[in-house]
């Protein structure tokens, strides 16, 4: 599976481009705020219906303007597929796959497998442990549609239990079994949610140790622990036992929406003890561990968008990490850089097609000839 050809208007800094990529490499070249990252979330959006930088749609139409569209032709096992996402200013976001119109954006969620790796992505270390989740979730609903309909009907019951909860102190009063009805709803799919997770990150682990050993040539070991409420219990149980405490604090205080996950460098938290390099190398084979799980998992080939890697890393690390993704193991990939060395480096390495485009204030030329 390949992204043949991108067009925007109106997106960020980009006020239009329409660009035609190579089937195996595709750099991205320019300053910093150029809009090199910018053009790899649009890449990002047509996968996932959402930029992974900016949550409020609205946010990302071109200043002064009063739409955005994003559309992308591809070619996935042997068909192509036109995907289009467009949004006018306070109007409802469409999504169209071939022309016809989404009834429900999960429905998308899986037909353009893609993994990232992004700058940003220190949050899932640094961060709070709504970040780690949404991570684990963004990476399980793209091979398994039956978890995100868990996921969604799982959030959508807590809520409304929250909702109620609040609303009996409100207006002091209590019912059991209106209650109940959410809570029953939390145990059936908050169940189904856990033992996916369970797996996954079991699943996981010895391909990230071994990506990981790769790239830092062995010299340290890594690891991850799911954390979850359910390991001390039956969820209906805890949700019992809570009750009191969770009227007392208006909120739901058990279930699947407060798991972690511990990222550890031996034994210890990676957070607190590793390097800048360790966890760029951490998140970085993590990222190609999911990359070997989803091609495996959905049985296409997932796009690799990898944005600013190289900074915070050492040459051997960086002569690795090219050595990993100009294997043919990997399909198409983009990635950015203000280091043109990086690219030639990778460009030399990789016996396949390659193409370069030079970034500059949001406007996208092709520049691949120059190359030579």
């Amino acid at each position: 599976m390949y992204l043949e050809s991108l067009s925007l208007l109106n997106f960020k800094n980009i006020e239009e481009a329409d660009l035609q990529f190579s089937a195996d490499l595709n750099c991205f070249i320019g300053n910093n705020g150029a809009g090199k990252t910018n053009l790899m979330d649009a890449i990002y959006y047509l996968s996932f219906c959402k930029s992974f930088l900016n949550s409020i749609d609205g946010m990302n139409i071109r200043h002064e303007q009063e739409y955005f569209v994003i559309q992308g032709r591809y070619q996935r096992d042997e068909q192509e597929e036109l995907i289009h996402c467009g949004l006018k200013r306070g109007q409802k976001k469409t999504f169209k796959r071939n022309k016809k119109e989404y009834r429900r954006l999960a429905e998308h969620i899986g037909l353009l497998p893609l993994i990232i790796v992004t700058p940003s992505d220190s949050d899932l270390i640094m961060g709070g442990s709504e970040e780690r989740r949404k991570f684990l979730d963004a990476i399980i609903s793209q091979y398994d549609q039956a978890y995100l309909d868990a996921l969604i009907r799982y959030n959508r019951a807590l809520q409304q239990r929250n909702k109620l909860l609040k609303q009996f102190a409100a207006e002091r009063f209590f019912s059991a079994d209106s209650l109940e009805v959410w809570s029953d709803q939390l145990v059936l799919y908050g169940e189904k949610i856990h033992a996916k997770r369970q797996e996954y990150i079991a699943q996981l682990q010895p391909i990230f140790q071994h990506y990981y050993a790769l790239i830092s040539s062995g010299k340290e070991v890594i690891g991850l622990e799911h954390q979850s409420q359910l390991y001390q219990g039956n969820l209906e149980e805890q949700l019992k036992q809570n009750l009191d405490r969770d009227r007392m604090i208006q909120y739901t205080t058990v279930g699947i929406h407060k798991d972690d996950i511990l990222f550890k460098l031996g034994d210890y938290p990676i957070k607190k003890i590793g390097s800048q390099g360790q966890k760029k190398t951490y998140l970085v084979a993590m990222k190609l561990a999911q990359f070997d799980f989803i091609k495996k998992m959905s049985g296409l080939t997932p796009i690799l968008l990898l944005d600013d890697i190289f900074d915070k890393l050492d040459k051997n690390r960086v002569e690795q990490i090219v050595k990993l993704v100009a294997d043919e193991h990997f399909g198409q990939i983009f990635i950015t850089d203000t280091n043109r060395e990086h690219l030639d480096q990778i460009i030399r390495e990789l016996p396949a097609d390659a193409k370069i485009f030079k970034v500059d204030d949001g406007i996208v030329n092709d520049v691949t000839d120059e190359k030579k």
